[in-house]
């Protein structure tokens, strides 16, 4: 029997004990099984079904010549053939299907399918947390930590932190991408689940994401609308999106319209890229001239009248580029007239 001999670290969290260490991919890949929840009845079974466009996503990621920082954590659960440890030595076994996947299952099939098309990626070192024996309970307690407790950054912050570079050519892409999800999970957002992501349940959700994604990407690409008014990081740009909607909110609530969606325009695919077209177009060189994106403000600013509230019987039977533009001209229309004629300025 093969085994492999190196130093480790013990670490307990709360009532579970791991040890950290560090095994080339090829190893892991062997000892490692998938135990997926609601088909395997042993303990420890808290895996989804594999996502095969992100087990590729991820081979065409290590394929590149990238690695993982993260930890790979393994549940031991051969009765058989356990680890040994002696002066802070491990002495692993490596036996097929021994240690249950708790969290990188993803990343793992990756490698797997990378390591077909390169053996050297076997060779190469992950760090791993492994467990000995978990209860159903403790690997479910792992599994909820890390899923649903620990939120991964966004994609586009890349761009935030170090400038743009090889890997993150669809920036623009991503940060509309984050734009949309903080719009959908934010409590204090007019669009809280109210966008309709891939797979989301029929009749969930007013606007697809694919839409709000098309209406952003050119205002927060390199160059774009929201950068030449030095609005380029991720937050600031979240503040400015939600704020301006935020106002519009708070005009159709005086009337109790917003949450009607039979109602509310905006609530609508045509709604949004109207609204987004207005605020790239007119709104937002008004808020930058005026230095200010609060929803008071902004409020002010488009000045959208009590009693004369758009809504969607204005748009019946209209094309969605023609329902687009009625939004667009509603939304100029008053804020242009909140500025006034030329024969009301002093000179």
């Amino acid at each position: 029997m093969v085994k492999i001999e190196t130093s480790y670290l013990e670490f307990k969290f709360s009532n579970i004990t791991s040890y950290i260490f560090k095994m080339k991919v090829k190893d892991v890949i062997s000892v490692h099984y998938v135990a997926v929840r609601g088909k395997d009845s042993e303990d420890g079974a808290v895996q989804r079904v594999l996502n095969s466009q992100r087990v590729k996503q991820i081979k065409e990621f290590v394929l590149r010549g990238n690695s993982f920082f993260n930890t790979f954590i393994l549940n031991w659960s051969n009765e058989n053939d356990s680890p040994s440890f002696n002066n802070q030595q491990i002495h692993l076994p490596i036996v097929k299907s021994s240690a249950q996947i708790i969290d990188g299952q993803h990343r793992l099939a990756g490698l797997n399918e990378a390591m077909k098309e390169d053996s050297c990626i076997g060779e190469k070192e992950i760090v791993v947390a492994l467990c000995i024996k978990l209860s159903m309970k403790d690997a479910a307690s792992i599994f909820v930590n890390i899923n649903s407790e620990q939120k991964p950054v966004p994609k586009s912050l890349i761009y935030d932190l170090f400038g743009e570079f090889e890997l993150d050519k669809d920036h623009y892409i991503n940060r509309a991408h984050d734009i949309a999800t903080e719009l959908n999970e934010n409590v204090d957002s007019p669009y809280y689940r109210s966008i309709r992501f891939p797979g989301s349940t029929r009749g969930v959700g007013s606007v697809d994401l694919s839409t709000i994604v098309n209406s952003l990407k050119k205002a927060v690409s390199k160059g774009g609308e929201l950068e030449k008014v030095g609005i380029i990081e991720l937050q600031m740009q979240k503040v400015v999106i939600l704020n301006f909607f935020k106002a519009i909110k708070s005009c159709y609530d005086e009337e109790n319209l917003w949450e009607k969606t039979t109602r509310n325009p905006f609530l609508s695919n045509a709604g949004f890229v109207g609204a987004i077209d207005f605020f790239t177009q007119k709104l937002l060189a008004k808020c930058v001239d005026k230095k200010t994106f609060k929803v008071e403000d902004i409020k002010a600013i488009i000045n959208l009248p009590k009693g004369n509230l758009l809504e969607k019987k204005a748009l019946k039977d209209k094309d969605g580029k023609t329902q687009r533009k009625e939004i667009f001209n509603h939304l100029e229309y008053y804020m242009l007239n909140k500025i006034g004629s030329v024969n009301e300025f002093q000179f």
